[in-house]
């Protein structure tokens, strides 16, 4: 089954959902209306308007929607979705509330637990990261809302992933908010075996996308994750010859799982 057909409705979703977070977020008189939900983890006004407008876009599709921010369906009906949207309608909110412009907007599709298409967007930078296993990966640079371009003619101004970089070494991302033990002991061992590490730092789902896009070698993720912070991205990658792997670096995460929460994982190239 081919989902290219869906991915310009969740390209506009993406887009329409950066502007209302972007309206927020320059607004110099907006506390952000910052709430605390039951895990303590920040929830703010602009999560909120964000998932409104892309739940409302995605709702003339005919799949389910399981988003960060909606009310979970019990497991004994998620099962039977054979197809269903994974949404971060504000993935790195910590992130926005920092003010530093690494939180992006993350949308994929999951058809019998694997991601086939995913969107990410970054609206601080105008970013667009966009992926389906029949046409590839894409990167668009300086597009948001007011661009209304067909899909012909954002695939013909997009960069297709992976970009030609060369790095000497490797290149190992982490998170910029979550550097654990396990992650320093991964990157020591990277340098055991002989080459130089260069060790960079990114929020949200841009980590993935930096492996994608080839800016990175590998990204190593040795603490908490939820399926909406890294469905969009393994879209994105895998569309582009990189997998997202449990630990043991040959078994791809899979979603729509009883229990929502991640394992630990890498993002690297397949067959490196």
């Amino acid at each position: 089954m081919d989902f290219v057909k869906y991915l310009y409705i969740a390209i506009r979703a993406a887009l329409d959902a950066g502007k209302s977070i972007m309206d927020i977020y320059t607004d110099p008189n907006s506390d952000f209306g910052i709430e605390r939900k039951e895990d303590n983890s920040p929830l703010t006004l602009a999560d909120k308007a964000s998932n409104r407008i892309i739940v409302s876009a995605l709702s003339v599709t005919p799949f389910p929607i399981l988003s960060e921010e909606e009310k979970q369906c019990p497991y004994e009906e998620r099962k039977t979705w054979e197809t269903l949207w994974v949404v971060d309608p504000l993935d790195g909110t910590k992130e926005f509330i920092k003010r530093n412009g690494e939180f992006t907007v993350n949308i994929a599709l999951v058809h019998k637990n694997v991601p086939v298409l995913g969107v990410i967007y970054v609206p601080v930078r105008k970013k667009l990261y966009f992926a389906c296993e029949s046409i590839g990966a894409y990167k668009l640079m300086d597009i948001d809302s007011a661009n209304q371009p067909s899909m012909d003619v954002l695939k013909k101004n997009a960069s297709r992933l992976p970009s030609a970089m060369f790095h000497q070494g490797i290149v190992v991302v982490a998170s910029r908010s979550h550097q654990t033990e396990d992650t320093t002991r991964y990157i020591d061992n990277l340098r055991k075996k002989g080459q130089p590490v260069t060790l960079i730092s990114s929020g949200s789902s841009l980590k993935i996308c930096l492996v994608a896009e080839g800016s990175a070698d590998v990204y190593p993720r040795f603490a908490p994750t939820m399926e909406w912070d890294t469905a969009a991205g393994h879209a994105i990658a895998k569309a582009a010859g990189c997998e997202v792997y449990h630990i043991d670096e040959k078994t791809p995460l899979s979603y729509n799982k009883e229990n929502l929460l991640n394992p630990w994982f890498v993002v690297k190239p397949v067959n490196k």
